[in-house]
């Protein structure tokens, strides 16, 4: 199961372009979770990346 949580870690910069609803979506969860947008989405590709099925 997919649970938000706040931790440090050292951090790079990287520019993305992301579709605006897709934006909208993580920016709402992040306000309902008191966390930064960064945060979300550090632990959505995360999770995303842990649960890829690793078949192509």
């Amino acid at each position: 199961m997919f649970e938000l949580k706040k931790e440090a870690s050292e951090y790079e910069n990287k520019s993305l372009r992301l579709p605006k609803e897709l934006i909208d979506k993580v920016q709402t969860l992040a306000n309902e979770y008191n966390m930064s947008f960064n945060r979300v989405v550090i632990q959505c590709i995360e999770y995303a990346l842990n649960n890829m099925n690793s078949e192509k």
